[in-house]
């Protein structure tokens, strides 16, 4: 600044009268300014430096203001200087900025742009079993978005900033077994899919021991399994496990539900089959179990309804 200064004075004293407009072709950073006076140059490089900068991110535009950012330029350097540059010069120009407040803005950006992915999954309709279709998720590529916004502040530029999403794929239902078990009417469908297989008679729990409703899903499968009684429940004090072979409870296969202690299995007692004389399991003829165990797999979905 004295340099400069000392050179207007010097223009004075020799009778040179110092510039009024700035050189053909300066620019101050991004905005040409040759031919300008330095009011002009000054109110020129003001409108673009703190012009509003515009993010598009999804399907809309935000806008948010440079002082938002803190953004500040030496205005009154740059313009002297251009005013003594030779024609065609570009006078540096480098706005002061917080990035802070840039990752904090960033940050409350993806907040309201991200969204999960939505998986599909395996409902009941009309006691039925249906897939529901996957729903892709997104996330603003938060580090990216602060550096476009960045180049923005620091070049001048106004463009619309265009904020980089990544996409979050969801994992699709699929076509696998599916048990519905109706409590009311003692029967086990078993579906492929959507598409129906078999119907199958069971006994499900006594009023004192309901057969639990719900969603649930297939979670060990044992064959020829031992017994072992629930000896906390008052039924079954003094009962001693029972190992494989003909008068097991659970009959040749278990297949265990992540509902606790509650489980589908052949049994002992075939009379009971269309019944509610359960503990709560969910019995089979000693076929009709091995059959299914041969239908299902760990993670099977298993909807149990009052119907």
């Amino acid at each position: 600044m004295c340099a400069l200064a000392a050179g207007a004075t010097l223009a004075r004293a020799d009778g040179t009268p110092p510039p009024t407009t700035i050189p053909d072709g300066v620019q101050i950073g991004s905005v040409v300014v040759g031919g300008m006076t330095s009011d002009e140059a000054t109110a020129a490089v003001q409108t673009a430096y703190f012009a509003p900068l515009v993010v598009h991110v999804g399907h809309r535009n935000v806008s948010v203001s440079p002082h938002h950012f803190h953004t500040a330029v030496d205005l009154a350097t740059a313009v002297q200087t251009a005013l003594t540059a030779a024609p065609d010069t570009v006078v540096p120009l480098t706005p002061a900025y917080e990035m802070q407040r840039i990752v904090k803005w960033v940050r409350t950006l993806a907040s309201k742009t991200d969204h999960a992915p939505v998986a599909g999954a395996v409902i009941l309709r009309n006691s039925r079993p249906v897939l529901t279709h996957s729903h892709p998720g997104r996330t603003l590529l938060k580090f990216a978005t602060r550096m476009r916004i960045r180049a923005a502040i620091v070049g001048g530029t106004r463009t619309t900033i265009l904020a980089p999403l990544k996409t979050l794929a969801a994992t699709a239902a699929k076509a696998q077994p599916i048990i519905v078990i109706h409590r009311g009417s003692n029967r086990l469908y078993l579906y492929s899919g959507t598409r129906f297989v078999r119907v199958l008679p069971v006994a499900t729990g006594q009023a004192i021991y309901p057969t639990p409703l719900g969603h649930f899903q297939i979670v060990v499968m044992w064959k020829n399994p031992w017994w072992y009684p629930p000896t906390q429940d008052a039924w079954a004090k003094g009962l001693q496990p029972v190992p494989p072979g003909p008068g097991n409870p659970l009959g040749t296969r278990w297949m265990g539900l992540s509902a606790p202690g509650v489980g589908i299995h052949g049994t002992s007692e075939p009379w009971s089959i269309g019944h509610s004389e359960s503990h709560g399991c969910i019995r089979m003829q000693i076929s009709a179990a091995e059959w299914l165990y041969n239908h299902v797999q760990i993670g099977t979905p298993v909807f149990i309804i009052p119907a």
